[in-house]
């Protein structure tokens, strides 16, 4: 028989963190590995299931319980390997990890080679050193807080829509894809083959824009699209009266939108207000990443727009038809699988450390004066 094993027991926190590891692009498969097995055994699976499930050995899924057990979360990182002490001086280490953060004057960021010589390390050391910490002052991140005052609950409202659909109805997330470019390149660039990657020139010619209307069914995954020339209130209303011949009179249709001016028209309102089955979820200022279509955007600028070259407005047009076609006959879900919780706690930290770097100043009369 087996040995016994001890519980191993966690908190709500510890499973969320385990389960972001788990679900984060960018995470090491092996720190996923050890997050799935510290998951299975806090549900109370012995060695040998988890080891089956996983594919691995019972010895290697007792030593990742038993560090866990010994250490919580951070038992899942690696342990320190013995080899050759450092002989780096510690005063030239401490310049090249606490002056990264404050760039040279004159200049956005440190390099390797810079802070090599101002520390006097070589740029392999420098290079190990901010690897070994996780510094990377060659990459930035764009971001966007809302300052949407019923951000919370906005963003319940989409996230509920998304999490418990109500029945009977249809969810539409909508947005325009404005100026979508029609740019044919200068010169014809090489296919992918063995040994080389695909080309495409730098510059080319432009032959005009279209804007494209659409509606993801966050149901089935189908888009509804149509293609417009402008961009205003006028073509909004006509393709909410396709939404409407498109979805059966007995549905509810739950439209997921953007704060921008051409939704919230008098006479888009006007005609919203004889059809009561239409119902309307505003994602708050600054949040447009709530709306999945943008997911789909993205994908069409990846896999059509961006890599095309296009001589006329029409050719673009019929390659986004096309498209479309395609992609409805076989659809692709997009499932919201966060943790709302979670996401707010992120967007909190990230507003507290943003408090903190810039201090808000009030304006007074004594101040302008």
């Amino acid at each position: 028989m087996a040995r016994p094993k001890l519980p191993l027991v966690l908190s709500a926190e510890q499973k969320s963190e385990l389960r972001r590891l788990i679900q984060g692009p960018s995470t090491p498969q092996k720190m996923v590995r050890r997050a799935r097995i510290a998951l299975l055994a806090a549900e109370g699976q012995d060695n040998r299931q988890i080891a089956a499930v996983l594919d691995t050995s019972h010895v290697t899924v007792g030593h990742w319980r038993q560090r866990v057990l010994d250490l919580g979360l951070a038992g899942l990182q690696d342990a320190p390997k013995s080899g050759r002490p450092p002989r780096l001086p510690s005063a030239k280490v401490q310049i090249a990890l606490q002056e990264v953060v404050r760039p040279p004057k004159g200049r956005a960021r440190w390099s390797c080679r810079s802070m090599a010589r101002h520390s006097g390390l070589s740029r392999s050391s420098v290079q190990r050193l901010w690897a070994a910490n996780d510094l990377k002052p060659h990459r930035t991140r764009t971001f966007k807080l809302s300052n949407d005052p019923q951000f919370e609950a906005k963003f319940w409202d989409i996230v509920g829509l998304y999490l418990s659909p109500p029945t009977q109805a249809v969810v539409l997330c909508c947005d325009e894809k404005s100026q979508c470019q029609a740019l044919e390149r200068t010169q014809p660039g090489l296919p992918l083959g063995r040994g080389h990657i695909a080309t495409r020139t730098h510059d080319y010619y432009r032959h005009g824009t279209v804007t494209l209307f659409a509606a993801l069914n966050y149901l089935n995954g189908k888009i509804l699209a149509e293609r417009a020339l402008r961009h205003r209130h006028q073509e909004w209303l006509k393709f909410l009266k396709t939404i409407e011949a498109a979805v059966p009179p007995e549905a509810a249709v739950h439209l997921i939108l953007d704060n921008y001016a051409t939704h919230k028209h008098p006479a888009v309102k006007r005609w919203l207000a004889k059809r009561p089955r239409f119902h309307l979820h505003f994602t708050p200022t600054g949040a447009s990443w709530l709306n999945l279509v943008e997911r789909f955007f993205r994908d069409l600028s990846q896999d059509v727009v961006l890599p095309g070259s296009f001589s006329s407005v029409n050719e673009l047009v019929a390659a986004i038809g096309a498209y479309l076609e395609t992609r409805n006959l076989k659809p692709q879900r997009y499932q919201w699988r966060a943790e709302g919780e979670v996401i707010l706690k992120k967007i909190q930290r990230a507003r507290n450390a943003l408090a903190r770097q810039t201090p808000i100043v009030k304006y007074t009369s004594e101040t302008v004066h």
